[in-house]
């Protein structure tokens, strides 16, 4: 029998940006001046970190995300992960490092235009790293927020080298202004940025290899231009991508409330549920979830007893976790992410629910 075989709660890593915001309300606190508060929201930074300083990153799932309970307690997201294995992980993953990379995004200014290589490219290139596929879920959208998503129809990749050496690179990709609640999906190959007034939920392979094309012009934390990477971002760069977003909003009432399947690829999946009565839940001998509470308070019950969940926290739900309950006191909304079986937790489900094919095929990306 697994010791691990209960929801254990982990704290997040915050990461300066020049890009980033100060407030991280509600959902965090920044880590300086904030003694007071749970580890669930302080955290803590692999980098020095001062009064005035930005955070444009909450990493929930990063290797130095540090366990808060159970028998993982002390250990960082990497020590559990190479200490358990698949009794962490589940037995569909066969890799030391934990599934999926989740943060919460911060922006006050544009950051640069990017792209993520696919796994082929990264293993020959960049030996050691996953490829990087992700998935935006946006929380708030102020009146400056703006994203770049997808080349322009008609852009070539000697027609971006030219703007990215002319530095009008954004003239050539889509903007959008998202609105809360909106997923988008960024497969690898896609160049995008994110705008300022953003705040946002992404998930993705534990990856974060990117390859910046334009970056304004501005210098980094150390004052010197951060490094550009034209060569393997063109390299990678597919000019035929859509901007996948706008995507339909699939959201069924349960039980407990709502349940909204946002989006499915091979890589991970992201579901939305809301809470407002008692959900019972049991946990998955294939794979680890992971459920990230956007609003809300409550319990986190299991036969052996309960723990107080609030907004921010982020708990890691391990295969041997026979069954558990989330006891609402206060209206609660979360994020759950997994790596899937596409077919069993999306598509299967999606068509027992009388949804087309065509609008599966909106959420279910291959």
């Amino acid at each position: 029998m697994s010791n691990l075989d209960l929801p254990l709660q982990l704290s997040p890593v915050f990461k300066p940006k020049i890009w980033g915001q100060r407030d991280l309300e509600p959902l965090f606190i920044h880590p300086v001046g904030a003694a007071d508060d749970p580890p669930s929201r302080r955290g803590h930074s692999d980098l020095p970190i001062g009064p005035n300083d930005l955070i444009g990153e909450a990493w929930i799932t990063d290797e130095g995300s540090r366990f808060l309970n159970g028998p993982c307690a002390g250990l960082t997201l990497k020590e559990a992960s190479q200490k358990h294995g698949a009794e962490l992980h589940g037995s569909a993953w066969h890799d030391t490092r934990f599934p999926l990379l989740a943060k919460y995004i911060y922006t006050n200014d544009w950051l640069s235009v990017q792209v993520h290589p696919d796994d082929n490219y990264a293993r020959v290139h960049d030996p050691g790293n996953f490829g990087k596929c992700e998935m935006w879920y946006f929380l708030k959208s102020d009146d400056r927020g703006e994203i770049l998503l997808a080349l322009k129809p008609g852009v070539t990749k000697q027609r971006l080298r030219t703007a990215l050496e002319n530095g009008t690179s954004r003239n050539l990709i889509q903007p959008f202004r998202p609105q809360p609640g909106e997923g988008v999906f960024v497969p690898p190959g896609t160049v995008h940025a994110l705008g300022p007034g953003l705040v946002l939920f992404e998930v993705e392979e534990n990856s974060d290899l990117t390859y910046r094309l334009d970056d304004f012009g501005r210098v980094g934390l150390n004052g010197k231009p951060r490094p550009l990477h034209w060569e393997k971002g063109l390299d990678v760069t597919r000019v035929e991508l859509p901007a996948y977003r706008n995507l339909p909003r699939l959201t069924f009432r349960e039980p407990y409330g709502l349940h909204r399947f946002v989006g499915a690829s091979r890589y991970f999946a992201l579901e939305e549920l809301t809470l407002v009565r008692i959900a019972s839940f049991t946990g998955s001998l294939e794979r680890v979830e992971t459920l990230s509470i956007i609003f809300g308070e409550g319990r986190v019950e299991t036969e052996v007893g309960w723990m107080a969940y609030r907004t921010g926290d982020t708990w890691v739900i391990p295969p041997g976790t026979k069954s558990y309950r989330l006891v609402p006191e206060t209206r609660t909304q979360l994020l759950k992410f997994y790596v899937p079986d596409a077919d069993r937790d999306f598509r299967i489900p999606l068509a027992a629910r009388d949804v087309s094919a065509e609008q599966i095929a909106r959420v279910v990306f291959d």
